[in-house]
Parts: C-alpha cells; structure tokens; sequence
C-alpha cells in the first residue's frame, strides 16, 4: 500500500520459475510497455498494478499499457475514475475513497460514526459499479493495546458486515509495517489481523495481505500463506528493502511466493506494488508481471 507520505512451493515449480524470473531479467531496455505488443501470459494469476506508483503517467496511458501488458485490473482508484477502466475494458480490483486514512482508522470509535457514513455510501458504488472488494484500515495505536483495538475495530466493522453481506462487497483491511513506512500501525502482523477477522465473524471482512510490507515484519511468507490464506482476499507485490523493483536485486524470490498463492486455490488479484526506479517504468511493470506469472 502507498507510505503514507506518498499518498496509500514444491522443489518441482522452482526450475520453471528461475527461467521466468531469468527471462524477465534479459528483456531489453527499449521494451516498453506502451508499444502495447501483448504479453502472451498463462492466465493462472489475475494481474493488477496500483496507480500511485505511476504518479506521473496519466490514467489513460496506463490503461492503454495495461492491455499491452496482459493486466485485467488498475486499483487504489476512486468512483470518478472506474470509468476510465471499463472503457479499456479492465476493472478496478481493490477500490478505495472511503477511508479516512491510514491512521484514523476503526479501532478508534470516535471515528466509528464517520467511517461507517463514508463506507455505507460508498459499499452500494462499488457493487453499481460491479467491483468487489474496497479497502479499509486499522489505523494507529496512538497508546491503545492491541486487544482492546481489535475490540474496537470488530465493533465499528460489524456496523456496516449487513450493507456489505447484501451488495456482496468484501472490506479488505491492509497489513502495514510499522517498523520502517507506517510507524504506530496496528493491523501490523497477519495473526492480530487474522484475529480480527475471527471476531467480525463475516465472510466480506478480509484481509490485504501485502507481501513487502509483511516481509518487513514477519518474513516467512509462503508458510503464513499457506496456513492463513482462507483470510485474505487480495495481495499486493514490493521489493524488499525499498519497494521497488521485485527483480534480482531484492531479497524475496516471486516466482515461488506466486505459487504458493495459486496451490492454495486462490482466485483473486495480486496487484504489482512497487515503485520503479528504472528510467522506464511501464518496462519495470512488464518485466514484474514476466516475473509474477507462473
């Protein structure tokens, strides 16, 4: 997810994806993303990117790229730009504009009140609009235990499980580090928010498992996806350290963190979340979904 001041397994699969993450590495600079050539793509993973890593591309472009690219799903956007999508023909996988933000969030119920207003007009836009997930946040502890905000949290989400049970919108709460880009966040580490998804007790209250940011906290990705994947609804990329670039130059192996998501039977989006520093960004985002397609 967007740091706050920018915005928001088998041996047997482990040759096969080497070569995918080699082959991404060898394509050349001059391959943009925008030259629309479409990317032959194996179609198991439903690929998303997240638009504010491309600040400075305007949505149009991107959309155009996307298609090139082999994406179904540009996110992390709003109501006035859904339209945008459907004319490219993609979708919005992770919808936002309800929040407050990231750290004002449900586990403190004196924002209950507002969160439930923002979220209650905003669940019946998203269904219109035939989305269905919207992302929402713990917020910071500011003091507060982590048990006695996760009290909270469940006690402002479960005001709004019936409006989201009946337009069939699942609220997706983010799993932020607090250690380097979120300090103070709550919703911090997979159990408090797996914990909380127990207590809220509705199948459209999951969670936004976000691989750079829980690498940061917990690492052992692929064992906590194994075991808690029933509570995630979507995922998002970043290379560790830095958010950037998910190539040779991070410490996290993609391809086999990607398999591992499908051997759970996962059908959702895993949505590219980093922020390029290559010179040419939309080939930073196809060399990603190369690396990410198993």
């Amino acid at each position: 997810m967007k740091d706050q001041n920018n915005r928001r397994t088998a041996l047997k699969h482990m040759a096969g994806g080497a070569a995918v993450f080699a082959s991404a590495m060898l394509l050349p600079e001059s391959l943009k993303a925008a030259d629309h050539k479409a990317t032959k793509l194996k179609g198991r993973i439903k690929h998303s990117v997240c638009k504010w890593c491309y600040k400075d591309i305007p949505l149009e472009e991107l959309c155009k790229a996307a298609k090139g690219i082999g994406l179904s799903s540009i996110e992390l956007l709003g109501p006035d730009e859904w339209p945008m999508l459907k004319k490219y023909g993609l979708t919005c996988a992770m919808a936002w504009g309800a929040e407050k933000s990231l750290t004002e969030g449900f586990n403190d119920p004196q924002y209950h009140d507002e969160l439930v207003a923002r979220y209650e007009a905003m669940i019946p836009k998203v269904a219109n609009a035939g989305l269905d997930n919207l992302i929402c946040f713990s917020g910071n502890r500011n003091g507060m235990s982590d048990e006695e905000g996760m009290k909270n949290c469940a006690k402002g989400l479960k005001r709004l499980m019936g409006t989201a049970e009946k337009h069939k919108v699942t609220l997706s709460m983010e799993l932020l580090n607090s250690k380097v880009n979120h300090k103070d966040y709550m919703c911090d580490h997979t159990k408090w928010g797996v914990d909380l998804v127990k207590m809220v007790g509705s199948d459209r209250f999951r969670l936004l498992y976000d691989i750079y940011h829980m690498q940061i906290m917990e690492g052992d990705v692929i064992r906590t996806i194994q075991e808690y994947h029933p509570y995630i609804s979507h995922y998002h990329t970043g290379g560790v350290p830095g958010r950037n670039e998910i190539d040779n130059t991070q410490e996290l192996y993609y391809p086999a963190i990607m398999q591992a998501i499908l051997d759970t039977g996962f059908k959702g989006y895993v949505a590219q979340e980093f922020i390029p520093k290559s010179a040419e960004p939309l080939t930073s985002l196809r060399n990603s979904i190369v690396i990410c397609d198993v």
